[in-house]
């Protein structure tokens, strides 16, 4: 797999009917190693080590019905009170994040309606603060503590 833009972390990793899988320590199971699964395993160990994010508020792959259609969110995060405070879509490190990225974020959060969104391929993060007051938005220069959320 691909180096990404997160410190390295050690996962455990094993080979079942020729496909590769990746322990999930959120999920507590194995999973396909995609190049999907592979950036959101990098993402969620850097928010739970790096970032404080509490695992267990963490909900991966986190189901949704948008327009009677089911869809998936890659990663929802909740505060204390249960409440959903960030979302985050993971891509492939190949798949250039584009404005389809963020429009599919911005309509998964139409759902959920959190104040923060994170998205990332792995190489490049992008971390925007959601004001649904003045219907605006802010790119962060950093993705930002538990604490600061």
């Amino acid at each position: 797999m691909q180096k990404l833009n997160f410190p390295k972390y050690e996962f455990s990793i094993r080979s079942v009917a020729k496909k590769t899988q990746i322990f999930d320590q959120t999920r507590k199971r194995y999973y396909v190693l995609t190049p999907e699964e592979w950036v959101r395993q990098h993402l969620v160990e850097f928010l739970v080590h790096e970032r404080n994010f509490p695992r267990s508020l963490l909900e991966i792959e986190k189901s949704l019905t948008l327009n009677k259609m089911h869809k998936r969110a890659d990663l929802l995060v909740r505060d204390k009170s249960g409440n959903p405070i960030l979302l985050a879509e993971c891509k492939a490190s190949d798949v250039k994040v584009t404005q389809k990225t963020f429009d599919q974020a911005g309509r998964y959060n139409m759902v959920f309606r959190v104040p923060y969104l994170l998205i990332t391929n792995g190489v490049q993060h992008f971390c925007a603060q959601i004001d649904f007051n003045r219907n605006s938005y802010k790119f962060l220069r950093e993705i930002p503590s538990y604490e600061e959320l």
